[in-house]
């Protein structure tokens, strides 16, 4: 498992991508490989959504990650109590010119699960899994 807690910033977003990635990378699924590239865009929208949408000032956002069986768990928590983002069966699409609003679009075209989670105390959980094919030899691996 990897767990980090980043800076509710854009770099803190960008430094949770970048994690994300190479962490990965660490437990055998390359860079550039599609499990790597689908973690990636879920990672940096979760980890954007929690800057801008669940920032408390001076409370930071967690990521973490887990090679769990027959898939790569990400969760983005934050400590914003407002309201909670819609789940994967609720999310709608943004008006055509809207210039933001598609994140949760992409972690669900991208993610084979996901799920939001509340949590104590207060704040959210985004949890998305995305299927490895051949897992059981990087278990073996690992």
């Amino acid at each position: 498992m990897f767990k980090q807690r980043l800076s509710a910033t854009p770099r803190g977003a960008r430094l949770a991508r970048r994690f994300a990635v190479g962490t990965l990378n660490t437990w055998h699924i390359p860079y550039g490989s599609d499990v790597s590239e689908a973690v990636g865009l879920i990672v940096g929208e979760l980890a954007a959504n929690a800057v801008t949408h669940g920032r408390v000032p001076g409370r930071d956002f967690e990521l973490r990650l887990a090679l769990v069986t027959g898939s790569v768990r990400v969760e983005v928590t934050d400590s914003h109590s407002g309201e909670r983002p819609p789940g994967p069966e609720n999310v709608q699409a943004p008006s055509p010119l809207a210039e933001s609003g598609r994140g949760l679009l992409v972690v669900d075209a991208v993610a084979d699960r996901w799920e939001v989670l509340d949590r104590e105390p207060p704040g959210k959980t985004v949890r998305a899994e995305v299927d490895v094919p051949g897992w059981l030899p990087l278990v073996r691996r690992a």
